[in-house]
């Protein structure tokens, strides 16, 4: 059988997202640009000369995951422009388990200032994103986003999500909290 060789939009996509997988197992300190050569299939170098730093590489998937919120966004308020419908959207990016924890990873990971400025925008990016879809206003975003932020640490904890935890009394307790 011939061998096809991928297009680089192909190539870039299949280090992303085993740039993805691998930071959001491992976070930016414990992941190497060998462990996600290893899941895209190819060496170490290669993904090096494609992306030239391992922070260039977690950056990368971080404004991935925010590139996904914010279509899926935009793909919601085109049916309704309203929170409630935002946030229905993001209730489907919880089972992307991968995709919510690695931009945990790079709020984490904000303390080093050549990561912080550029996760800060885009986490940015998503709060004006919300506001020109939505209208909302400064309190209403701040709830939005505080709703958000708790819902991807329960995701990531697996108390939402696919494969969830056996709810424990307290988990009950706050998830009967949120409108559903």
């Amino acid at each position: 059988m011939a061998r096809t060789r991928l297009t680089a939009e192909e190539r870039h996509e299949q280090f992303v997202a085993a740039a993805v997988t691998a930071f959001s197992h491992g976070g930016y300190a414990g992941t190497t640009t060998d462990q996600v050569a290893r899941l895209a299939g190819v060496s170490q170098p290669y993904v090096i000369r494609h992306f030239r730093t391992k922070q260039d590489l977690f950056l990368t998937a971080v404004n991935h995951a925010g590139d996904r919120i914010e279509a899926k966004f935009r793909a919601a308020a085109q049916r309704e422009a309203t929170l409630a419908s935002l946030g229905q959207a993001y209730d489907e990016l919880l089972a992307e388990r991968e995709l919510i924890t690695v931009l945990l990873h790079g709020f984490t990971a904000s303390a080093d200032p050549a990561i912080g400025e550029p996760v800060r925008a885009c986490f940015g990016r998503l709060y004006e994103t919300v506001h020109e879809l939505t209208g909302a206003s400064g309190e209403e975003l701040r709830d939005f986003f505080a709703k958000g932020m708790l819902l991807t640490c329960l995701g990531a904890m697996r108390v939402v999500g696919p494969d969830a935890v056996p709810r424990q009394p307290w988990m009950e307790s706050l998830l009967s909290t949120f409108d559903h």
